[in-house]
């Protein structure tokens, strides 16, 4: 035993490796993980004092955990077996399916990366582009809404810069879960946008399998309280005019809902922009008839940090106004879970119609998309006055005030984003440019539904 034992110097150290390895996974990894996660539960606790409505318990579970309560679940249990059958497979190959989909849709939430990191950026990118409005009884709507029911806002969908600025406009009010395409699954984006809470969804899957777990994954977080916001569009408006609604994801809603636990309150919120920034690109995808989308996530990038670095140098250029307003909310106790979802889907749109927001480029749209020839922008005042008139209420106030200006600036936004040129005898629209004056006026054609009757 007292012996000396002579071992080579590569074996003797990789003994000592070993024992650090063991050392600090049986000590030194759990203290410093219960030492950060007191730190975290402690940050939470002071960041629900100020939220209108709490994180709740559910959204801050392991992924993990949450994981293995969804494939678990004894609905999903029976739809595995179900695509066992049905597919002639072993039922622990359907299980590894189940849990391969569990593993795409769960996030895992970060308290620190949502209101650390991402509500900063979105405000910054936010300002950095727009001048935001949002409706006067926004925050009115919200505080109205009990304490103990689970909030969805279902959302209009104009432009990826929903995502950011309704995330930054919610900030205050709670930490919200959205439905991400697939188009958001490249590293390290789908990182970021789980830890920001968000679920990736196959828009075309046709599955029961993977249905069944999506669904129950929204169900348990309808249940657990977590704020959600949905996109009933589907995807981006290609024309500028609110799509057809699509019932995946309110049909869960609805299927799931408890009459006797939490009740689900629908807030409707209008978008409506000056500046779309794929307005081009989206109505090239009109144009062919499909949703093939050509931008890069290298000239997102770039954009994205050419707007950051404008504003540290405090050279911001902003593309006009962007505006979001609430509708009456829809609670689901009152209207009743056992009606048809169309049902439930077409009230909502109504409601995002309602208040649709009206801005000064979509305006000048509307009065140069009815010109063939050169306007001069006295008469463009004029005609926008007019509109106006018929739509003030639903029109940031400080625009109203000063239309002369608001006119000016809007027409010079739409000279730089070379849809109009001026000339000698007043504005015109590029050639080859009006499918891009017709995309904004679309967004409140509604609001003149009687002048297309009377026509």
């Amino acid at each position: 035993m007292t012996q000396v034992v002579e071992i080579p110097l590569w074996l003797f150290v990789l003994i000592v490796l070993f024992a650090a390895v063991t050392f600090a996974s049986h000590f030194l990894f759990p203290s410093v993980r219960w030492f950060f996660r007191r730190r975290l539960e402690r940050a939470v606790t002071r960041l629900n004092e100020r939220l209108t409505r709490p994180i709740e318990p559910f959204k801050l579970a392991r992924r993990y955990d949450m994981i293995q309560r969804l494939i678990y679940d004894p609905e999903v249990t029976r739809e595995i077996v179900n695509h066992a059958r049905s597919n002639k497979v072993p039922e622990n190959v359907a299980f590894e399916r189940a849990r391969a989909y569990a593993r795409e849709i769960v996030p895992s939430f970060s308290a620190f990366t949502y209101f650390g990191l991402g509500t900063r950026m979105s405000r910054l990118l936010v300002n950095s582009i727009y001048s935001v409005w949002t409706g006067p009884r926004n925050d009115e709507i919200i505080r109205s809404i009990p304490k103990d029911a689970t909030v969805v806002f279902i959302m209009n969908h104009r432009s990826n810069m929903d995502y950011v600025l309704v995330t930054y406009l919610a900030a205050r009010t709670s930490a919200l879960s959205y439905a991400v395409g697939e188009w958001a699954r490249v590293w390290p984006l789908s990182r970021l946008i789980r830890m920001m809470g968000a679920y990736f969804i196959r828009r075309k899957s046709r599955g029961a399998l993977y249905r069944k777990v999506l669904a129950r994954y929204v169900q348990m977080a309808i249940a657990g309280g977590v704020a959600q916001a949905i996109f009933p569009e589907g995807g981006l408006s290609l024309n500028g005019r609110l799509m057809p609604p699509r019932m995946g994801l309110l049909s869960y809603v609805l299927e799931g809902h408890d009459p006797e636990g939490r009740d689900v309150v629908f807030v409707p919120v209008a978008i409506n922009y000056d500046r779309v920034l794929e307005d081009r690109v989206l109505i090239a995808a009109a144009a062919r008839g499909d949703r093939r989308f050509g931008a890069r996530i290298s000239v997102v990038v770039r954009f994205i940090l050419s707007k950051f670095w404008q504003g540290l140098r405090g050279r911001v250029t902003r593309f006009g106004t962007a505006a979001v307003v609430f509708g009456e909310p829809v609670s689901l106790r009152t209207f009743g879970a056992d009606k048809p979802v169309e049902d439930l889907a077409r009230s909502l749109m109504q409601r995002i119609e309602a208040v649709m927001p009206v801005l000064v480029v979509p305006l000048i749209s509307r009065v140069l998309a009815k010109k063939d020839k050169p306007v001069s922008q006295s008469e463009i005042v004029s005609c926008v006055k007019d509109l106006v008139e018929r739509v003030e209420p639903f029109m940031p106030e400080k625009l109203g005030k000063n239309l002369d200006a608001a006119v000016h600036n809007a027409l010079a936004q739409m000279r730089k984003h070379g849809v109009v040129s001026e000339e000698a005898h007043g504005w015109r629209i590029v050639p080859g440019q009006r499918p891009v004056i017709e995309y904004y006026a679309n967004s409140i054609a509604h609001r003149f539904q009687a002048d297309a009757t009377a026509a």
